[in-house]
């Protein structure tokens, strides 16, 4: 066992020995290959902490959300709904939701204005969204003013921010009292821009959904899982739309990997020749080039992934967050928390590490199994 480990040492000490006499060659080499792995893990790790921030939000939002459909579009829910809906079997409590969007030409942007079911503002007070805040240039006890539904002035006290964690979907959310909410857009009293359902069992929210729908057949029924793979879906098709982006890159890479495999060099190909005249077998001689194309690209892979890491987790992703975070004026800014997927890892490594190691190997193995002095002569 000792021998064997030797051995190896000695393979590998001259393989590093043999990278460092062609330094130019194989820096190059080097950057591109991390170039590669940092863009891709960059956009996989990014999309990926996107995916798991949206769950952690979405673990509380209601279970049923009800929706009135009229000529096919959404619109206002009737008081009525909310006692026609306490009396099915299974269905916990009842309420209803005051939300909407509204234009502010400020920022040139749509503001999300919601009535929290808990703790809502004081009249006149507004909560914002950090995002908002900071486009609008707004601290706690400033005055934000924008124009009601009749084109008058309507005046809001910066009562406070919100929760920066949060910043993923509260980038542009006003959070107001119930009575102005109801003033600024003119909406009476007994009507709810849709209503929640809790389920007393999980098990049964697709069976209470169809008897909302039984009961209401003017509404739409949404369910905390339809929302969740909503959101995952917009995330895997701008993630998608990046890599598909990122696919010249990886054509780049396959054409490299080509080239190595399509031959060696003509002094890759003498160093083979001479190394097999002085008594290297076959063996010895892919095992050192087998050791070459593995401390090269692990090398790679692992500098690439470690600036990718770092890009995403501590630096924002500047590169990619406006594509993965959404076309707006408000983009959220939040930091994802930091994570290793093992799993992920072995995948990236399996598509760029695996492929570049066979590539270097099989021109090797045609050249050493040739004979010295033939090899050399060429």
């Amino acid at each position: 066992m000792n021998a064997w480990i030797e051995r190896q040492r000695g393979l590998i000490d001259f393989t590093v020995a043999n990278l460092a006499r062609r330094k130019g060659r194989n820096l190059g080499l080097f950057l591109a290959y991390a170039l590669l792995v940092f863009l891709l893990a960059s956009v996989v790790l990014f999309g990926d902490g996107l995916r798991r921030e949206a769950r952690l939000l979405l673990a509380d939002a209601p279970e049923l959300v009800v929706q009135r459909l009229t000529a096919g579009r959404h619109d206002l829910a009737p008081e009525a709904w909310l006692e026609q809906l306490r009396g099915l079997r299974g269905v916990g409590a009842v309420s209803g939701r005051l939300w909407g969007y509204h234009f502010d030409p400020t920022v040139a942007a749509n503001l999300t204005v919601q009535v929290p079911a808990i703790d809502p503002p004081p009249p006149g007070r507004v909560l914002l969204g950090a995002a908002l805040a900071r486009a609008r240039g707004l601290a706690a006890g400033d005055v934000l003013s924008l124009r009601d539904h009749a084109g008058k002035p309507y005046a809001f006290t910066v009562g406070g921010m919100l929760d920066a964690r949060s910043e993923l979907v509260s980038a542009d959310l006003m959070l107001v009292n119930e009575a102005d909410f109801r003033a600024f857009f003119g909406i009476e009293p007994g009507r709810y821009t849709d209503l929640t359902l809790a389920v007393a069992n999980p098990r049964e929210v697709r069976k209470v959904a169809e008897k909302v729908l039984a009961r209401l057949p003017a509404a739409r029924v949404l369910t905390r899982e339809e929302t969740r793979r909503t959101y995952e879906a917009v995330f895997n098709w701008r993630q998608g739309l990046l890599l598909t982006f990122l696919a010249t890159v990886l054509a780049a890479f396959a054409l490299l990997a080509w080239d190595k495999a399509s031959g060696l060099s003509a002094e890759e190909r003498r160093e083979i020749g001479i190394l097999k005249a002085v008594g290297w077998d076959t063996g010895d001689v892919l095992k050192m080039k087998l050791w070459e194309g593995a401390l090269l690209s692990i090398t790679a892979f692992l500098a690439g992934y470690v600036l990718a890491w770092l890009h995403v987790f501590y630096w924002g992703a500047p590169l990619f967050a406006p594509v993965l975070k959404g076309w707006s004026v408000l983009y959220p800014s939040f930091a994802l928390a930091p994570r290793v997927d093992l799993e992920q890892l072995a995948t990236l490594a399996f598509l760029t590490v695996l492929p570049y190691v066979a590539a270097t190997v099989v021109p090797v193995w045609r050249a050493a199994t040739l004979d010295p002095d033939e090899v050399i002569r060429e």
